[in-house]
């Protein structure tokens, strides 16, 4: 049966939405005050985004490809696997996903954020992401490779001999949760591995709405980073594929 771009598109919505819900919300439970998860640290952190994909991508991967990621979508354009026409559709859809979903972790921890007003960047580290080290060009690098390899292994995921006829959602799930899993301990310690434009712009727009006594300013010099270092590293990530496959 095929599925209608609409359709498609409210499905990436949906998984992107689930995404940052889950994902956004582990930061959440580990760093407010009064979260029984306080001080859970960062191997929890990124097992918790792994398996946050991982559910993203079991709803969205029947019917979208779940990509979830304007990176994803912009690289498997480029490489030649998706068409361009579908890309600014699915972005937009991922990019509201990305927004509601931090929007609901708002909600969802509202009192632990008013308990919490002492700790501004912890509470904007919620949200988004900030480098550990302020240094822009290495913090764009960082997230330039960082997408490049997420990117570069999604591709070789489909390739034949890996997971043959199996798309990203499925299957295919387990070793996208996995890849996420080891980036974020291997390579996410200098930027806290963003990987995704719709992960941190949308979140990000939200923590300069909420009505949040104390909260600092969120983080706009450094914004660009999250946005363009994920889209730089999905084209090189395209051309190594086609390089190589």
């Amino acid at each position: 049966m095929e599925v209608s771009l609409w359709t498609k598109c409210v499905f990436e919505f949906i998984g992107t939405l689930v995404l940052v819900l889950m994902g956004d919300g582990v930061c959440a439970a580990t760093t407010l005050e009064r979260s029984k998860a306080k001080g859970g640290g960062w191997i929890v952190i990124t097992l918790a985004w792994g398996f946050a994909v991982m559910c993203g991508v079991f709803i969205a991967g029947p019917y979208s490809g779940a990509h979830l990621n304007p990176a994803v979508s912009v690289g498997l354009a480029v490489a030649g696997t998706f068409p361009w026409k579908e890309v600014l559709p699915y972005c937009v859809a991922q990019m509201l996903g990305g927004f509601i979903g931090a929007g609901i972790v708002y909600i969802y921890y509202m009192d632990h954020y008013k308990a919490s007003t002492s700790n501004p960047d912890g509470i904007l580290g919620t949200f988004c992401t900030m480098p550990a080290i302020d240094h822009k060009g290495m913090n764009l690098l960082s997230e330039i490779i960082a997408t490049c390899v997420l990117v570069f292994l999604i591709l070789a995921i489909a390739t034949n001999g890996n997971t043959p006829e199996v798309g990203l959602g499925s299957v295919g799930a387990f070793p996208v949760t996995a890849i996420i899993m080891s980036l974020g301990m291997s390579l996410g310690g200098t930027t806290g591995y963003a990987l995704n434009p719709a992960r941190d712009l949308g979140p990000r727009c939200v923590h300069a709405l909420i009505p949040l006594e104390g909260k600092r300013d969120s983080g706009w010099s450094y914004s660009w980073i999250p946005v363009l270092g994920p889209m730089l590293g999905c084209v090189l990530a395209a051309g190594l594929y086609l390089l190589v496959f």
